[in-house]
C-alpha cells in the first residue's frame, strides 16, 4: 500500500563550516533534527561542540529530535521572543510557533556561529529523511528563506557594525560588532539605567563587553520606528563576533534543552553553577566569577538574570567558559516588588539572601567554599568604596538612584551600602 505523501523543506545546519546536521519541516508541522553522520564520524577530541549536551550524553548525536510546529530548544533558542517574533511572523504569514519559516528566515544572522541555510528540493539528504515513517516524503524548496519585509515599528534590539563614527544596523561591514538597544516606549530611561549597572559591576570585578551609550543620531539604517524623546540607545561590544569570524555560543535554557517560556523556572542558580564548575575549561575561574555576578545581580536589583542571560562560549570550538556579563539592569523602578529570576538557596527574595546561602550554594554546586568566599567580599568591600560616589556621576536616572540607593539599606545586612 502506498504511503500519502507530505511535503517536506530542509534546513542545513552549519557551525564552523560543518554541516552539523539536517532539519526537516513537514507539512503536517513535524520538525526533525537529525544529525550528520560525518559530523558524528569526527573525532570527538578535535568535533566542534554544538552544544554542552553532546558531552555529558555520548548518545546526544545519535538521537534525532522530533517537535511538533517549534523546531528543537537547541535552535528555538536562537530565534527572537516577544513583539518581533510576531511582527516576523505576521510578515512571513505564518503563525508565530511555525518556528521552521522564522528561522528559514533569520538563518544567516543568528546569535553564535550557527548558520542555518535552505536546502533545494531534491537535495535533503536520505538520512534526514528517515524518521517520518507514516508518509512519503516529497521535497520542496523552503518557502521562507527569501522573504524580505520591514520591522519597522516594533525591533527595539539591533545588531550593527561600527565603521567611521557611525553605527550601521543590521550589516555585518566589519568584525567590530555592536548591539543596539533603543529607549523603550513602556519604561523610562532604560539605556542609561543598563549602562550605569554594567559600569558598577565592572568596578567590583566582573568581566564585562565594552559598553556606551549612543547618540539616537550616531544609528544608521534605523528603522522608522516610534521612539521617545531620550537622546541615547544603549550599545553592548558583542561577545559573538571578531575580526576572525564568528564565535559559537550557547544560552543555559539550550544547556538544559528548554524552551524560552521556561527560561524562568525549572531550574536554579545551584544547577546552573553545577555546570560551569564541571564543563568550563577554566571553571574554577569561571565558579568563581559566576558568583560575584550572583551577588551583582543582587545589590543591583536585576531581576532578569534568567537563563536566556547566562551563556557559555567557545572560543577555540570545543572548550566552553563562562561568557562575559551582559543584560544587567536595575529592574525594581519598572516592576513592583521584582525578586531574582531564578531560585537561589530555596529563595527569590534578594532581601533574605546572606553570606550563608552563598556558602549553601558553593556546596550544592561542588565549588570549596574557601574559593569562593574571598570573591564575595571583594565585591562587597569594592562595592562600599567605589559604588555611592561612583553612583552620582553615572547617567542613570535621579529617581533611579534614588532607589538603588534604597535597595542597598534594605538588603540583608552582609550585604547593605550605608
Amino acid at each position: 500500500m502506498n504511503k500519502p505523501l507530505e511535503k517536506v523543506e530542509g534546513l542545513a545546519i552549519h557551525l564552523h563550516g560543518n554541516r552539523v546536521g539536517v532539519i526537516a519541516h513537514y507539512a503536517g508541522g513535524k520538525n526533525i533534527l537529525a544529525f550528520d553522520p560525518d559530523f558524528i564520524a569526527i573525532s570527538p577530541q578535535i568535533r566542534p561542540v554544538f552544544t554542552l549536551r553532546q558531552l555529558f550524553d555520548s548518545d546526544y548525536l545519535n538521537k534525532s529530535q522530533i517537535r511538533t510546529d517549534k523546531v528543537p530548544p537547541v535552535l528555538s533558542n536562537l530565534l527572537p521572543e516577544g513583539a518581533l517574533r510576531e511582527l516576523t511572523a505576521r510578515a512571513l504569514q505564518c503563525h508565530s510557533n511555525n518556528e521552521f519559516s522564522i528561522l528559514a528566515y533569520m538563518g544567516a544572522n543568528l546569535p553564535g556561529a550557527i548558520i542555518a541555510t535552505p536546502i533545494a528540493a531534491g537535495d535533503v539528504p536520505k538520512w534526514a529523511l528517515e524518521q517520518r515513517l507514516s508518509t512519503e516524503p516529497q521535497q520542496i524548496n523552503v518557502r521562507h528563506a527569501n522573504s524580505k519585509f520591514s520591522l519597522a515599528g516594533v525591533q527595539m534590539k539591533f545588531s550593527s557594525s561600527y565603521r567611521d563614527g557611525r553605527y550601521h544596523i543590521d550589516q555585518e561591514l566589519s568584525g567590530d560588532m555592536w548591539i543596539i538597544k533603543t529607549p523603550s516606549t513602556i519604561h523610562r530611561g532604560v539605556p542609561s539605567n543598563e549602562f550605569s549597572c554594567m559600569k558598577l559591576a565592572e568596578m567590583v570585578g566582573a568581566e564585562v563587553s565594552e559598553v556606551r551609550l549612543i547618540e539616537i543620531t550616531e544609528l544608521d539604517g534605523m528603522p522608522s520606528i516610534k521612539l521617545p524623546d531620550e537622546q541615547y540607545a544603549y550599545g553592548i561590544k558583542r561577545f559573538d563576533r571578531s575580526d576572525n569570524g564568528r564565535i559559537h555560543t550557547e544560552d543555559f535554557a539550550q544547556v538544559f534543552g528548554l524552551y524560552p517560556a521556561d527560561k524562568y523556572q525549572r531550574v536554579n542558580y545551584e544547577q546552573l553553577g553545577r555546570v560551569v564548575y564541571q564543563y568550563s575549561d577554566q571553571r574554577l575561574k569561571d565558579i568563581q566569577q559566576f558568583a560575584r555576578r550572583l551577588l551583582i545581580n543582587i545589590m543591583l536589583g536585576n531581576g532578569d538574570a534568567h537563563l536566556k542571560n547566562w551563556t557559555l562560549i567557545y572560543p577555540d570550538q570545543r572548550s566552553p567558559s563562562l561568557s562575559p556579563l551582559y543584560d544587567v539592569v536595575f529592574t525594581s523602578p519598572y516592576i513592583v516588588g521584582d525578586s531574582l529570576a531564578l531560585n537561589l538557596s530555596g529563595t527569590k527574595n534578594w532581601f533574605d539572601i546572606s553570606l550563608d546561602d552563598f556558602k549553601l550554594w558553593a556546596e550544592k554546586t561542588g565549588a570549596p567554599w574557601i574559593a569562593i568566599k574571598p570573591h564575595l567580599l571583594d565585591v562587597l568591600e569594592k562595592a562600599r568604596k567605589y559604588w555611592p560616589e561612583a553612583l552620582e556621576t553615572l547617567p542613570m536616572l535621579d529617581e533611579h538612584k534614588v532607589a538603588l540607593r534604597r535597595l542597598w539599606s534594605q538588603l540583608n545586612q552582609d550585604f547593605k551600602i550605608l
